[in-house]
């Protein structure tokens, strides 16, 4: 079987998701070594490595687990709070993120064990990582909006955004997250060759470098996935730096020890984790396509973007954004203090 045409199959068969974080180059040739030192790569690929960058999805994901379900559950369970536009979003920002956790560690703990997943499993696989990281951002630029509104236009926000229409908002943020994955799945079908290997890899950092060797379509399709990513990031901090303008005169600004001052900082720190996995990747595809680094780097490279920098921001916001607000940091010490009680309260009683 001609390796070329074999490997073209396993990036159509796992590419189609890597829309949220591909890069920008119009054009580009790599030899034929690179591409045999790639499949020797996915087929013995260096355990000791792959178990080393296995320890961060895990880390995240238990740090994620520990506040994620007790924030949705004050989100939800409480009338009042659940009736606001910001919380909503929140929930769902959140939800987004920690499905993304569950489906990408377990992804990574299926490469791991040396699973090969058939074709139809890994395509699912993809297609929920790239639909919740899609679901996230678009989420993220909701809530920037959100708070634009609510605070150029108070007078007019609940009329604008009241919870009814939050939730058809929010319904409309699910479908959409899945529509730019299909499309690009559709693309790279109809111009694909018929699949002639099974899938031997369903590992995001190994696919990554494997779409540099990828043909037009998936160059289109990368420019346009990059091209989103970038114009959705810069949109939220367009609006973050029109609301700083905006509110620089009223004077919440003068300490720097501020909620609004201490509320921009985190949203910003949130933004540039957003930001450096996607530059990080760019950087790094221009330097393995120029032969500035071998694919081991390549690949190495790659596995610390997804593993460490783009799961990041997932793990970190719950505690950032969730225990910020007010409402649901004071009901969560509410929780946490009667369930110290009622643990304690039966050791009294002996």
């Amino acid at each position: 079987m001609n390796f070329s045409a074999c490997l073209s199959s396993r990036i159509f068969n796992t590419t189609f998701s890597l829309q949220r974080q591909l890069k920008l180059n119009a054009s580009f040739s790599l030899d034929k070594p690179s591409l045999r030192n790639l499949q020797e790569w996915i087929i013995y690929p260096p355990q000791s490595k792959m178990k080393m960058f296995l320890i961060p999805p895990i880390i995240f994901l238990m740090a994620a687990i520990l506040i994620i379900p007790f924030i949705l559950f004050v989100i939800f369970s409480r009338v009042n709070i659940r009736q606001e536009t910001r919380y909503l979003l929140l929930g769902n920002a959140l939800l987004f993120d920690l499905i993304y956790l569950i489906f990408y560690t377990l992804s990574a703990v299926l490469n791991v064990s040396n699973l090969n997943l058939p074709r139809s499993v890994c395509v699912i696989l993809l297609f929920l990582l790239a639909m919740t990281y899609s679901g996230g951002l678009l989420t993220a630029a909701a809530m920037v909006l959100d708070t634009y509104l609510a605070i150029l236009w108070p007078l007019h926000y609940t009329s604008i955004l009241p919870s009814s229409r939050t939730k058809k908002v929010i319904l409309l943020l699910w479908i959409s997250s899945g529509i730019f994955p299909g499309i690009v799945f559709v693309i790279l079908q109809v111009t694909q060759t018929p699949n002639l290997c099974q899938v031997e890899t369903c590992s995001v950092p190994v696919i990554l470098v494997m779409t540099l060797h990828g043909n037009d379509a998936m160059k289109f399709c990368f420019v346009i996935s990059v091209s989103a990513l970038f114009l959705c990031l810069s949109l939220i901090l367009c609006c973050y730096m029109v609301l700083y303008f905006k509110t620089k005169q009223s004077g919440i600004w003068k300490s720097i020890f501020s909620r609004a001052s201490v509320t921009f900082l985190m949203h910003h720190i949130v933004l540039f984790l957003h930001f450096s996995p996607l530059l990080a990747l760019v950087v790094e595809s221009l330097l393995y396509v120029h032969g500035v680094i071998r694919l081991q780097t390549g690949i190495s490279v790659s596995l610390i973007i997804c593993n460490v920098l783009i799961i990041l921001p997932k793990a970190l916001s719950p505690y950032l954004y969730g225990l910020r607000y007010r409402e649901i940091s004071s009901s969560l010490k509410f929780f946490l203090r009667r369930k110290r009680v009622t643990m304690i309260s039966p050791v009294s009683s002996t």
